[in-house]
């Protein structure tokens, strides 16, 4: 991003000056020299700034920079990773339609997927990620519009096997979306591996500092939307006076359609403070990535050999069973997310965490601060207990996202608590 600077003293104005960081443009607001300007815009919003409602010169220098992580054409933020699930599909769905996703994945995502998105007419078939190619085949539908699936779940940690996922869904001619919240591109690059569309919840390790909430939308550029599935990209857009998206914008048709349809109407569009605050954690993400990794391998070998415990699920184990595809997807590192089960049930699990000192008991994830949560309490609240089987949720897991402290220091919490119970 370019600006203009003035020396004061000298009166000289260096031209194409690039400051050290993004600049934050505070405004709602763009002025125009005319009216006829104003209108083109309206007709295409491609071609300037509108209203930060949905565009800000600020949130796009992060969106260039997430699209370039990831390897896509595009990128769109938005205010929460709720916001990028939701955008991120109903951008191909409607009522009447389905789609596909793991059973494994965020619990809120399947609140949305099985409630919400149930009350607007859109059906969710959920699927084992571990199911045979066959299985997945049977539960499209002649309506299935879309695959959906978590690269590393949260909080189950089951590994997503994205080759296979993506070879059914363009056998189907649909979409393959994945959400990349915990490897980030630094450890994983979906799209390499056939994803046409990623999402990220940047709440999480793209900040890294639990200071804002946000989300993303990558599109890849790849998936061919003129495959006779999707009309809503081929036939004329009545509120942008007929605009065909595949016509008029080509690869780009996706996040360009979701910018200018759903973000136009639902405006769940990041701050420039908050983007300010995201470019500042993706500025250190892949040193921080590093850094996850090792400490989260030092804990997981640690709770595998202690008795007090009864499993651990940590991609980055020999004994997981995730292990294979996490060196095919994830060589780098598995992120510092482990989901471990403590002997004794709910009951030892919230004695344990109730122990802690340095990890805090917070419902959040992937910050730079070592933390965790009962799954069963929080986040997967709402789901039955068939559902909680279904999300490999028992009563007694304990999600422990390990941070970047020492980690002697991290050891010696655990430690403690265990003594405790």
């Amino acid at each position: 991003m370019k600006i203009e600077t003035k020396c004061l003293h000298s009166g000289y104005t260096p031209k194409n000056t690039e400051p050290r960081v993004v600049p934050i443009v505070q405004s709602t607001t763009y002025v125009y020299d005319s009216t006829d300007d104003v209108a083109a815009v309206f007709d295409d919003p491609t071609k300037s700034l509108i209203y930060s409602r949905f565009e800000n010169p600020t949130v796009m220098a992060v969106e260039e920079k997430i699209a370039a992580l990831e390897g896509g054409i595009g990128a769109m933020c938005t205010s929460s990773g709720q916001a990028a699930t939701m955008c991120a599909m109903l951008n191909i769905l409607q009522s009447g339609d389905s789609f596909i996703s793991t059973a494994t994945v965020y619990g809120g995502t399947i609140n949305l997927f099985a409630v919400t998105f149930k009350k607007m007419g859109i059906e969710c078939i959920f699927v084992n990620p571990d199911a045979s190619e066959d299985e997945i085949r049977a539960a499209f539908k002649s309506n299935t519009k879309a695959v959906f699936g978590e690269t590393i779940a949260n909080p189950a940690l089951t590994v997503f096997d994205i080759e296979k996922f993506a070879k059914i869904a363009h056998e189907n001619n649909v979409p393959l979306i994945v959400d990349n919240t915990f490897p980030t591109p630094v450890l994983c690059r979906p799209i390499e591996y056939g994803a046409d569309i990623v999402i990220h919840s940047t709440s999480k390790y793209m900040d890294g500092h639990a200071v804002q909430v946000g989300g993303v939308i990558v599109d890849s550029g790849n998936f061919n939307w003129a495959n006779g599935k999707f009309p809503e990209f081929t036939e004329p857009d009545e509120s942008y006076h007929g605009l065909i998206y595949t016509q008029a914008y080509g690869k780009a048709a996706y996040i360009v359609k979701a910018r200018m349809q759903l973000m136009r109407d639902f405006g769940c569009y990041p701050s420039a403070q908050s983007a300010f605050y995201l470019n500042l954690g993706l500025e250190t993400l892949a040193v921080r990535m590093e850094r996850y990794c090792k400490n989260a391998m030092t804990v997981a070998e640690y709770l595998e050999s202690n008795d007090k415990v009864e499993s651990v699920n940590y991609p980055a184990l020999a004994s997981s069973p995730y292990n294979e595809l996490a060196k095919k997807y994830l060589p780098d590192g598995t992120s510092g997310v482990i989901s471990f089960v403590i002997k004794g049930g709910r009951d030892t699990a919230v004695k344990f965490m109730d122990s802690l000192s340095l990890a805090s008991n917070e419902v959040h994830v992937a910050d730079i601060r070592t933390c965790v949560l009962h799954p069963a309490s929080a986040t997967h609240r709402q789901l039955t207990d068939e559902q909680l089987v279904a999300a490999g949720i028992n009563g007694g897991m304990i999600r422990l996202s390990v941070g970047l402290e020492n980690i002697d220091d991290i050891l010696d919490d655990l430690k403690n608590a265990f003594e405790a119970v």
